[in-house]
Parts: structure tokens; C-alpha cells; sequence
């Protein structure tokens, strides 16, 4: 017999901003098992069901990955409903409305020689409470070589398409051109069937064959030029994209410029009407300098710490929502669109957003609206292969020595007024602009982030920052 938290722990593998996160090669079969054991054995104990759903993302390593845990979840004689490879956010829908827990295989926006687990309970994400059951449980379980083969069920593909093509009873993107960025997403056979039923005509651009893992939130060079290009080449009203689960966004306007993911979401949550918004404490500040909510609550990087916080604002508010700076949306109460009821999905997802900035450009560009917002700009990006004691070290570092640390990275006529400690160092400094340091939660990764009333400064802020990083042995004590 076999103790879950022994497996678990000695795997490696570890609960991060959304998810267990690791290597492949430290995702066997037993590993895989503990955790889908001891996760059914704690949802069990608040739920009852009879079928455990669950579905992969494109990496080559999910489907063996999901043939270890329907193996494990045959074991307590529930039924597996595999749903092939579609967005986390579809597989939360469906299995929402069916009352059943699900997993998600993937690895998000990491590399391919990683992947990871997300879970969720019948009544949606687990919490940080969870993730603790599970890491700590000694549940016991036998080993096992058998793994069947996985039949598909389309049924959750077509909910999450029924979902958003059905809160419009006309087709708002008649006449527009919107391109589809597919390369390795999740999502990437859904999309063009949710723009094209809605009046648009679609262009595939960039699908992959190999695997690519995109992030929202630190956009690269390569993707910054193909958009440029595909908007000249194609005339584009706008491109859409997504991480490779399809829960974060990437949205271009006309122009080919790729909007940060906490101004998609400001944009969405105001044509939603949404009253009150829980955001990390690295979204752009515009979004309480613009006025269009009655509450803004901050809170840590990462879905579960946003969704903790509708409890505080349910009751309070008749309309919630909250949204990351990587674009992932989530709805925590229904909402009403063109008088049809939007049910709440308290996952993150990419389609709401896009489809609710996109269904306005028939009014303006998205340029427009974009270009109403207050000018606070903010820039983002990461080292990699950053070790996370590594990190923790220069966190404490900034928080010892802030004035030294900024003298360092070149910033010598800057002064840190405030240092918030909501998520790694948050500096906010004498002339309105901030530098922040935060180690991924689910990586061995560094994200560096910054906001400035213009647009060159941000930039240089997180330049600069990981430059300085990047090549320093080893602070001053």
C-alpha cells in the first residue's frame, strides 16, 4: 500500500497559482493516482456524484497523464466522462451543470516538458484549504499497470459553445474580420464555430503542430510582429488568442496591438455592468481611477485567492466578477446580456472577455475604448528557470534594502514611498509608478511587473529590473 502524501511529496510536484504544477517525468502513474485519489476522497466528503469528468489540453504528455487518473478514479467505482481536448473553462461549464467533479490536464502557459492537474469540486474550483487536504492526506492506495483507453464525449465542447452564441439574438460581428491566433490551444476547434455562428469571418492564423506555450501576460516579440503583420495582411478588425487551456485571452485591436489582459477585463466588466470586481494586486490601477465600479477588492495572484474574495462582495453587490493581468475573466454571479441570463463560472476563462470587447467594435474600434481609459500603461515579463529560493531571496532583499536595491537596478532618482507585501514586493514610488516582484506560483519563474503614465517607462522599469537580476551573483547585505 501506498501513502498519498508520501508519493505526492517525494514527486516534486507542487500546488501552485492554479493547479499542481511539474515536471512530466515526475507525473507516473502512482503520482497521478495519489492525487486523484485523496482529491475524490475530500470532495466526497462535502458532495455526492457517481461520474468524475475530466480532459486534456494539446502537450504531448496529457493523455497518458489522463489515462492514469481515470484509472484511479475507475478504482472507486465512479464513471469517467473524457472529454477530449477543450478549454479548462468548458470542462468547469459542463461539469458545473452536471453537479460532478472534473480534472483538467495541463500545464497552462509552462513548457512542454511540464504539465500539471487543476481540480475542481462540484460547486467549482477547490480552494487553497483544499489543496492542503490533499498535500497533507495519507490516504493509501494500491499501484496499478492497468489504464484503458479513453472514449470522447463531445457534449462539453458544445455547452461552451451554446453558452456564448446564445446570448445574442442577432450577430453582432456581421461584416467584421476577426483572426483566430489557434497555434496549440485547447480551445483552438472551438473558436472559429463560436465567431463565425455570431457573423464573423474568420481567419485561421499560426495553428501548430508542436506544442507553444503562450503567456498572456508576457507577451513575446515573435507574437508582438505577427500580430502587426496579420492585421496588415488580412485586414483584421481584431485577433484572438489564448493560453494552452484556453482560460487566459490575448486580444489585438485593429491596429495589431495586443491589449494587457486587466484592460480586457476593466473593459468586460463594465459592458457586463458589473458593480463590484476582485483583482490581484498586480492589475493596473486605472481600473479604481476609472470609476466604473462601486467596490474594487485586491487581492493575491492567483483564481483561487480572486474567487475567495466574491464572499466578502456576494450579498453586498447584485453583480460580481473578478479578472487577472493574465485576461482570465471570472464571473461570479449571473449577469444579463441583451436580456438573456449568463450564468456565473467562477474559473477563469478567455472566451467572455474577448467575445464582449469584440461585440462592441461595431460601435468603435477597440482602439477606442481602450484609448478612453485613464493613461496608466504597465509592461510585464519573466525570467526563466529562476529558482524560487533564488526569488525569495531578492524578494526579502527589496524589502530589507528597497532604496539600495533601486539604486542597483540604475533607478538612482527614484524614491519608494510604499512597499505592499499583498504578493512578493509591490514598490510604489514617489511619482505615482510601481515595480513589482513576484515568484510564479507555478514555475520556477520570476514575473516582474510595472505601471508608469507612460509607456516607455513601464517598459524600462521591467527591463531594467530583470537585467539587473538576470546577471547579479549576489546582492549587498
Amino acid at each position: 500500500m501506498l501513502k498519498a502524501n508520501s508519493v505526492i511529496k517525494s514527486s516534486r510536484i507542487t500546488f501552485g497559482t492554479s493547479g499542481a504544477r511539474g515536471l512530466v517525468v515526475d507525473f507516473t502513474s502512482d503520482v497521478c493516482a495519489a492525487f486523484t485519489h485523496v482529491f475524490l476522497s475530500v470532495v466526497k466528503g462535502e458532495y455526492k456524484f457517481d461520474s468524475v469528468a475530466i480532459a486534456v489540453d494539446n502537450r504531448p504528455s496529457s493523455l497518458s497523464i489522463a489515462k492514469y487518473v481515470a484509472s484511479a478514479i475507475e478504482k472507486h467505482n465512479l464513471k469517467v466522462v473524457y472529454y477530449g481536448v477543450v478549454p479548462t473553462p468548458a470542462l468547469a461549464f459542463r461539469a458545473l451543470a452536471d453537479n460532478v467533479p472534473c480534472i483538467m490536464i495541463t500545464g497552462s502557459h509552462i513548457p512542454f516538458d511540464r504539465n500539471g492537474m487543476k481540480f475542481y469540486s462540484p460547486n467549482g474550483e477547490i480552494t487553497k484549504e483544499n489543496e492542503i487536504q490533499i498535500i497533507e492526506s495519507t490516504y493509501e492506495f494500491n499501484t496499478s499497470d492497468e489504464f484503458s483507453e479513453l472514449v470522447t464525449c463531445n457534449d462539453a465542447a458544445q455547452t461552451y459553445i451554446e453558452r456564448y452564441t446564445s446570448i445574442f439574438s442577432d450577430k453582432p460581428l456581421l461584416g467584421k474580420r476577426v483572426g483566430v491566433y489557434e497555434h496549440s490551444s485547447a480551445g483552438r476547434e472551438l473558436y472559429a464555430k463560436i465567431f463565425s455562428t455570431l457573423g464573423a469571418n474568420v481567419i485561421s492564423l499560426g495553428r501548430s503542430d508542436k506544442f507553444v506555450p503562450i503567456d498572456t501576460e508576457a507577451i513575446s516579440d515573435e507574437d508582438s510582429a505577427l500580430a502587426l503583420k496579420w492585421v496588415e495582411e488580412y485586414k483584421l478588425d481584431t485577433i484572438f488568442s489564448t493560453d494552452g487551456d484556453g482560460d487566459r485571452p490575448l486580444v489585438a485591436d485593429e491596429n495589431g496591438k495586443w491589449l494587457r489582459g486587466d484592460i480586457l477585463g476593466l473593459l468586460c466588466a463594465d459592458k457586463l455592468g458589473i458593480e463590484a470586481v476582485a483583482v490581484p494586486v498586480s492589475c493596473n490601477t486605472v481600473i479604481e481611477k476609472s470609476g466604473k465600479f462601486k467596490c474594487v477588492k485586491r487581492t493575491k495572484s492567483g483564481s483561487p485567492y480572486v474567487i475567495d474574495a466574491f464572499s466578502e462582495l456576494t450579498g453586498m453587490y447584485s453583480s460580481i466578477a473578478g479578472f487577472e493581468a493574465n485576461g482570465g475573466f471570472i464571473l461570479g454571479s449571473d449577469v444579463y446580456i441583451n436580456n438573456i441570463r449568463l450564468s456565473a463560472l467562477p474559473t477563469r476563462d478567455a472566451v467572455l472577455p474577448a467575445l464582449m470587447l469584440i461585440s462592441s467594435i461595431r460601435e468603435q474600434p477597440i482602439s477606442s475604448l481602450v484609448d478612453s481609459l485613464s493613461a496608466r500603461y504597465t509592461s510585464s515579463d519573466r525570467l526563466k528557470d529562476f529558482p524560487i529560493n533564488r526569488s525569495e531571496y531578492f524578494i526579502g532583499y527589496v524589502l530589507n534594502y528597497s532604496d539600495l536595491f533601486i539604486s542597483e537596478v540604475g533607478l538612482q532618482n527614484m524614491t519608494c514611498s510604499n512597499i505592499d507585501t499583498t504578493d512578493g514586493v509591490r514598490m510604489l514610488f514617489n511619482n505615482g509608478d510601481i515595480i513589482h516582484l513576484r515568484p510564479s506560483g507555478n514555475a520556477p519563474e520570476l514575473r516582474c511587473y510595472a505601471e508608469s503614465s507612460k509607456q516607455e517607462m513601464a517598459k524600462k522599469y521591467v527591463e531594467v529590473t530583470l537585467m539587473y537580476l538576470s546577471t547579479a551573483s549576489k546582492p549587498l547585505e
